[in-house]
């Protein structure tokens, strides 16, 4: 019985294909004449075969050397006038996608899964194992390009014999004086190599193989380093046009790798059962779902606090202008079945991004039918994390908010005043200031909005006022004092709602106060009522405590015998002042002076209590955990401006978009100010819009060699004016430079030259993405 030959794989292809190009290098090493041509009959040692980019070796010349003439001839096996001597030196011409139905090496067909590579040396289409090696060319400044098999070969044999030549010239040459008849020279034959498509099965880098790591291509959500996440998911591909990848059943495309170090494929109607086994078995890495070509979704079954819990988080959002999110959704007694309805939700909010309809810390984000099963989930109230634990959970790039599922019974809460319905949460669960995660088919913490001084303050029906918030506004709570702190950037917001609120009340809102250790909270009872409570740091004692707003009410009577009053109201604080005292604290708010009004009677003052009303520095709020893809400068403290409903430049089925910029300095304040003058505004468009068409021609390269997150630093100084751009915490390579050297210098120094200008240092953030429909 004779066994049916086994057809070897296209891995082993690829290396036995290897092996037998540096089998004949040897041998041409061992038998080659060390003789050169002469000057009247050269001949190429090696000839590139053009048509398939693959090269034939060529035979030996035997010619006798003209010494006088060396320094002018071309050292053996140097190709003067064919394709290896250009090969890598000059940028070659690609070849378009449309044209190239299959690989030009193997004749594999581009699918779905399949997909195409550029050669950087040829600019012919590959598949990813006949285009996996690098090779440092000349048109990309001395870097690695990546190249297909044929012309890495190429390469490698024209690096060899031109070091050859220089060795036979410098051997002729000593051999001239002494009459030296050269003979065919053997090359010890060194130990056989062997090279391995992925490097995996060797300890130390061959020669043949590249000498340094395979940058791996990154895939479109993010391709910077930062944005490839911590296990370097990677595709570069357009995996379909499509906005949406979500099946009406089933599960989205899922990322996976090919085996091929830095390639992965994309593997559509993955099997739900075997999944939900691999995660149950311990996977330590998530599974990558791919919901668009620019958004991915992770996943990963994790156990936080004691509870088994699906961590769903996205990548890809920040290339959009949006925030990563993160849903942590305890799982359910025996589930087998993925939350997918988290992913339908994200893809709604990729898309309301457009709009520039974005999620921020306390926003709601409302489902818009029946979500896991349910009538009751309402929507997801988005919150940011604090004194909470992260351990165990595998987190996306700052800035990222976490997901909180809302009962519809306490929709009218999350829309009003948000703030007491996450420290509620915290309470039911004992988690302060509340849980990072969320519980399915729950009873609602709040029933009918009932009687509550909240009534006086919002719309609870058509939600056309509500409670002003000063962004940074807290209040801490001490023993006999109470302290209002009010940063100095919100004094606008803070003059608004001064002027918007009625002669007799002002009532302002107030933020979570991180450096409390305790926080008043409202609990409604079945009946109805509203009870104030609190919740505090575990195992710690209470010595300040935060609020959640803070009321002053000029209805005290100067005959009551009281300066004013104070006390604690549901989940905030209530003080009652004359009129009078009312005037003074509006005019030093005005003035943005400090304040402090007594409490207590007349008569004892003793038990009396101070409100203190005080302007404070501002503490580092924005952009924390934010670098600058230029050269990774901390962007924490720094002000930033998010660009929605821009111009969008498209080339080669890539978009480069504009999303966010940082105002690094503005006058005299280091730190820059958000500024909302015209001219400026329209200086800086014009610099976004003459970065962005300068790239566009070269938007597909910079996306396959990872650099798909870009920043521009640019300076305007009446002693300098300039820019730097860069990705990945590098400069960009000089032929992007170069383009846009051209194009931003004058708009640059239209604006720069003026004496009377004041400086400004700023840094716009682009993205390069997948034009999808």
């Amino acid at each position: 019985n004779q066994k049916s030959p086994v057809l070897p794989s296209k891995e082993d292809s690829v290396i036995e294909e290897k092996e037998r190009e540096e089998s004949g290098l040897e041998q041409q090493d061992e038998t080659c004449s060390l003789e050169g041509p002469s000057r009247g009959d050269q001949t190429n040692t090696n000839k590139a075969g053009a048509g398939r980019g693959e090269e034939a070796m060529g035979e030996c010349a035997t010619s006798p050397v003209d010494l006088d003439d060396m320094s002018e001839t071309s050292p053996v096996g140097i190709l003067s006038k064919d394709r290896v001597t250009v090969l890598g030196e000059v940028a070659p011409v690609w070849v378009p996608d449309a044209e190239a139905q299959v690989c030009m090496k193997c004749g594999i067909k581009f699918t779905f899964t399949k997909r195409r590579h550029h050669c950087r040396a040829c600019g012919k289409v590959f598949c990813a194992l006949c285009s996996s090696l690098k090779f440092k060319l000349t048109h990309l400044d001395g870097k690695e390009g990546r190249v297909c098999i044929s012309c890495h070969s190429a390469l490698i044999k024209s690096e060899r014999n031109f070091i050859l030549g220089i060795a036979v010239v410098v051997f002729l040459k000593s051999c001239r004086n002494h009459s030296c008849i050269l003979s065919s020279g053997m090359s010890p034959k060194g130990k056989r190599r062997v090279w391995f498509a992925d490097e995996i099965l060797t300890n130390k880098h061959s020669e043949s193989a590249p000498t340094t790591p395979v940058r791996e291509p990154a895939f479109s959500p993010l391709m910077s380093r930062e944005a490839c996440g911590p296990y370097g998911w990677g595709t570069t591909a357009l995996v379909s046009s499509s906005a949406n990848l979500i099946p009406l059943d089933g599960l989205p495309p899922i990322l996976t790798s090919t085996g091929v170090k830095g390639d992965y494929t994309v593997e559509e109607q993955p099997s739900e059962m075997l999944l939900i086994q691999e995660l149950e078995s311990g996977r330590p890495k998530p599974l990558v779902f791919v919901l668009n070509a620019n958004l991915l979704a992770m996943v990963k079954l994790v156990n936080y606090v004691n509870r088994k819990c699906w961590c769903v988080t996205t990548k890809g959002m920040h290339a959009v202008g949006q925030v990563e999110l993160v849903v942590l959704l305890q799982c359910l007694p025996e589930e087998k079945s993925f939350p997918k309805d988290i992913f339908r939700h994200f893809i709604q909010l990729y898309r309301d991004t457009f709009t520039g309809k974005v999620v921020k810390h306390l926003s709601l984000s409302l489902f818009g039918s029946s979500f896991f099963g349910s009538q009751d989930h309402a929507g997801f109230l988005y919150v940011r994390s604090t004194l909470q634990s992260l351990q165990g959970l595998p987190l996306p790039n700052q800035p990222y908010l976490f997901g909180l599922l809302v009962h519809r019974a306490e929709v009218a809460w999350a829309k009003a005043f948000p703030l007491r319905l996450m420290l509620r949460l915290g309470a039911e669960y004992r988690f302060y200031p509340c849980p990072l995660y969320s519980v399915r088919f729950r009873k609602p913490l709040f029933g009918d909005i009932g009687h509550t001084i909240m009534r006086l303050l919002v719309d609870f029906r058509n939600y056309r006022y509500s409670l002003p918030v000063v962004s940074g506004l807290t209040v801490d709570l001490e023993a006999h004092r109470t302290c209002i702190k009010i940063p100095n950037t919100g004094y606008n917001e803070l003059m608004k709602a001064v002027n918007k609120s009625n002669e007799h009340v002002l009532a302002i809102g107030a933020c979570f106060n991180d450096t409390a250790d305790s926080h008043l909270i409202c609990v409604q009872a079945d009946d109805g009522q509203y009870q104030t409570q609190a919740i505090s740091i575990h195992n710690q004692p209470r010595k300040v405590t935060g609020s959640c707003f803070i009321i002053f009410s000029s209805a005290l009577k100067a005959s009551a015998g009281y300066l004013a009053k104070s006390s604690v109201v549901e989940d905030g604080l209530m003080v009652q002042i004359t009129v009078e005292t009312m005037a003074e604290l509006r005019r030093s708010l005005r003035e943005m002076k400090d304040h402090t009004v007594t409490c207590g009677r007349l008569d004892q003052s003793e038990s009396q209590e101070l409100v203190c009303v005080q302007w404070v520095e501002e503490k580092c709020t924005v952009n924390k955990g934010i670098i600058s893809p230029i050269d990774g400068k901390s962007m924490e403290s720094i002000s930033s401006t998010k660009m929605f409903q821009k111009s969008e430049y498209k080339e080669n089925g890539k978009i480069i978009r504009w999303t966010e910029v940082f105002f690094l300095q503005t006058g005299d304040n280091p730190k820059g100010a958000v500024t909302d003058s015209a001219e400026h505004n329209r200086l800086t468009e014009r610099i976004a819009r003459a970065f962005c068409l300068a790239l566009c021609p070269h938007l597909k390269l910079l996306k396959e060699d990872g650099m798909a997150k870009l920043g521009l630093r640019v300076t305007f100084d009446s002693q300098e004016a300039g820019f730097v751009a860069g990705s990945n915490g590098q400069p960009l390579p000089a032929q992007y430079l170069n383009a846009l050297n051209s194009v931003l210098i004058p708009v640059i120094h239209s604006r720069g030259r003026k004496r009377d200008g004041e400086p400004i240092v700023m840094e716009l953030i682009f993205y390069i993405l997948e034009n999808i429909t």
